[in-house]
């Protein structure tokens, strides 16, 4: 995680729409948690047909991480869209052809200006496989987004989860998901990352889905990353 990210409590996103997609896996992964872990048994119940949703667009999931950074979800939301109202199209290639005052109008500080481009010159000169990543290691993907400016391993991780929809990713340095662990297993106790880790055995191979429920055990409205 690094300094610029917000990872007070999970991820900081826009309300589910329609439009989303949502992992085949779902109804398994609940099955095999309630199963296995008394917590899950009793919080998937709660929850009814609510599940992980994504976009399905890499550029703008990372644009939007990068916006929403150290600012409220409603102020995020606000930026957003008049940022997003500048190009035709939000895709790499017209963001680089913003005029940095506009950017800034927008309500962009000049260090997230920098992060935006560098995301755009990231995805415009190829140096990120994105048509590979449906076959490669989750670590793989981490490492090629935490090398653009602005994006530490959380938002990497929130991008596996929300937008690649792996379902096994553990993000420790969560702070939502410490407190919701330490909430509904510890009594409230503060809890490690290694408590986090021990509780997390029961979870595998569904990290991902046990994390969310985690989430909304804190916030029950369903988030799109």
């Amino acid at each position: 995680m690094t300094a610029s990210e917000n990872a007070a409590h999970g991820p900081a996103a826009a309300p589910f729409t329609p439009a989303s997609t949502t992992p085949h896996y779902w109804g398994d992964a609940c099955k095999h948690l309630m199963r296995k872990d008394r917590v899950m048994k009793r919080l998937i119940p709660q929850f009814g047909d609510a599940r992980l949703a994504s976009r399905g667009d890499a550029f703008c999931t990372l644009a939007r991480s990068i916006v929403g950074q150290q600012i409220s979800v409603k102020a995020a939301q606000s930026v957003w869209e008049r940022f997003a109202a500048l190009p035709e199209r939000m895709v790499p290639a017209q963001v680089l052809r913003l005029k940095v005052d506009d950017m800034r109008a927008a309500g962009l500080s000049a260090r997230k200006v920098d992060y935006l481009v560098d995301l755009a010159l990231h995805f415009e000169q190829g140096q990120l496989h994105v048509k590979d990543w449906s076959a490669m290691e989750d670590e793989a993907i981490v490492a090629e987004l935490v090398a653009i400016r602005g994006i530490g391993r959380w938002t990497a991780e929130m991008f596996l989860i929300f937008h690649l929809m792996r379902p096994n990713v553990l993000p420790l340095d969560d702070v939502g998901l410490l407190k919701g662990i330490s909430r509904n297993y510890f009594s409230g106790e503060p809890v490690s990352r290694s408590d986090a880790r021990e509780v997390a055995e029961a979870w595998k191979p569904w990290c991902s889905v046990a994390t969310w429920y985690i989430w909304r055990s804190l916030d029950p409205l369903p988030v799109v990353y």
